[in-house]
């Protein structure tokens, strides 16, 4: 640790930004200004946990950054430490609105501990080795279909006999990829109860099958525990206001998890099909002038409150609303 100590140093609360890269983490320490940079490693967090050990640390920030962040989050909340991963998007913007214009790891640190000191972003505990592994395949087979419809619309473009070949049997090594990782998605969620349980809530919902159900299951583990407006901000599925003055702007969605997005995408558009409810729930939103993505936004949205209070009340779906007690 190097950086100046206040005198009232065990008095204040202090808040720890850390920028996580594959190699080390740059840590700061506010208000102590205190910096660190240890290895992203057992044993540089295991040494970081003992400096932390000895200042009181209300909360630990860090950056969402897919599979870097993860050791620093279990290691840390291991050690009794509450750690909050944020959305690399809101610290930005943070970064932004304080006029930090400039980017490196050490400044960085020192935005997320700011960051955390006012806006107190809610901790969490870190999921499960079962969890991030379902996660991981699921995110796999997320990319091997996106690849199969880029190879597809090259495909359809080719004027080459032997690229259109080349291109065939590449799609068709792919679909036989995304087979084998749909099936280690089912072994996985077979062998956890709690897991099993979710995924049979979740597909009695109509237009929920079991991939969106298993992107559900691994990519929303809050679900069931939030309200309906926290869950859906988590998905990034609530409409932001645009007002100013006496003008009212159009509401727009952003941020929150795009791949969890990307998979209610596909269950609204089947639950528009296939059910008569979701079905005049967006024909009720034509009436009123809606453009087409906002109604399937607006059913997204709707699929996933529904989710969330079934799983918080452990009843799976029915056309019919529960009997009252």
């Amino acid at each position: 640790m190097q950086g100046k100590v206040m005198p009232n140093e065990a008095e204040s609360e202090v808040y720890v930004g850390i920028d996580v890269c594959k190699a080390w983490l740059d840590v700061y320490l506010h208000p102590i200004g205190q910096i660190a940079r240890v290895a992203n490693s057992e044993a540089g967090l295991e040494a970081l946990a003992r400096k932390l050990a000895g200042h009181p640390v209300t909360l630990v920030v860090m950056e969402a950054t897919g599979k870097l962040h993860r050791l620093a989050h279990r290691v840390l909340h291991a050690r009794g430490l509450r750690v909050a991963v944020v959305n690399p998007y809101r610290a930005r913007r943070f970064a932004e609105a304080l006029g930090q214009l400039a980017k490196t790891d050490r400044l960085d640190a020192r935005i997320l501990a700011l960051f955390a000191a006012k806006h107190h972003p809610r901790a969490s505990p870190p999921a499960s080795a079962h969890i991030a592994e379902l996660q991981e395949i699921v995110l796999a087979r997320q990319s091997a279909v996106a690849e199969t419809v880029a190879l597809a619309n090259r495909k359809a473009s080719s004027e080459s006999r032997f690229l259109a070949a080349e291109l065939t049997r590449r799609i068709d090594e792919i679909k036989a990829h995304i087979k084998s990782l749909e099936g280690e998605i089912r072994r996985l969620i077979a062998a956890d109860p709690d897991l099993v349980r979710r995924f049979a809530i979740l597909t009695s919902i109509p237009g929920i099958g079991t991939i969106v159900a298993a992107s559900l299951v691994a990519g929303l583990a809050e679900i069931g525990t939030l309200g309906g407006k926290q869950i859906a901000a988590l998905a990034g599925l609530a409409p932001m206001n645009r007002d100013s003055g006496a003008q009212r702007g159009q509401r727009h969605i952003q941020g929150g998890r795009a791949h969890v997005r990307a998979a209610l995408y596909f269950a609204a558009v089947t639950a528009v099909r296939k059910d008569s409810g979701f079905a005049s729930f967006a024909r009720r939103l034509e009436g009123v002038g809606k453009a087409p993505k906002l109604i399937l936004a607006a059913v997204m949205r709707k699929l996933l409150v529904l989710a969330n209070t079934l799983i918080a009340q452990n009843r799976t779906w029915s056309p019919l609303p529960p009997a009252s007690a």
